[in-house]
């Protein structure tokens, strides 16, 4: 680790110090979520099946809900962003620190979730910031992060890694069982 990446690192965990624990959340039936966000990467070949399947699921349940990409490929001169420039989230929208631009947190924000979906298959400090940044009252993810900040977390079985449309396919079974 160099000396820079060791400085970053010291101010990236007194952010997240300073934002955790900002709101109280626990595990909630669905019937009491209105609004929720959801974050996918595109670097997953189910992405956009993934993106669809919480489509459905926010209109089955009335949740007003909003999808948000990361999306860190590199993109060339003759390719275009096949996803919304207001819910994406690049590799040039974070600071030196990593931390998305204030417009992409202020609207995940604006939207005053209730539960937050995090997709994504590891831990990224994007991820945790937003995560941390959510006022979400139930957060869910797939793995866990430091200082519990996932109410439930749905792991990979061991033997082999499942997509992010198998993964939502698992946590919309957890979320049925909760009353």
């Amino acid at each position: 680790m160099t000396i820079s990446e060791y400085i970053k690192n010291i101010f990236r965990r007194r952010i997240l110090r300073k934002l955790d624990g900002k709101v109280e959340t626990g595990i909630i039936p669905v019937s009491q979520v209105h609004t929720a966000v959801a974050f996918i990467s595109v670097q997953d070949p189910s992405f956009d099946e993934c993106k669809l399947k919480l489509q459905a699921f926010y209109r089955e349940n009335k949740i007003k809900g909003e999808v948000f990409f990361f999306d860190f490929r590199k993109v060339g001169k003759g390719e275009r962003l096949i996803t919304s420039i207001t819910t994406t989230i690049l590799e040039k929208d974070l600071d030196w620190l990593g931390r998305p631009v204030k417009e992409k947190v202020d609207h995940m924000l604006g939207s005053h979730p209730d539960m937050f979906i995090s997709l994504l298959p590891t831990n990224s400090f994007p991820l945790e910031y937003m995560a941390k940044c959510s006022e979400a009252r139930f957060k869910i993810g797939r793995f866990d992060m430091p200082g519990n900040t996932f109410d439930l977390v749905i792991t990979d079985p061991q033997d082999r890694s499942l997509s992010q449309s198998e993964s939502f396919d698992e946590i919309k079974h957890f979320l049925s069982l909760i009353k």
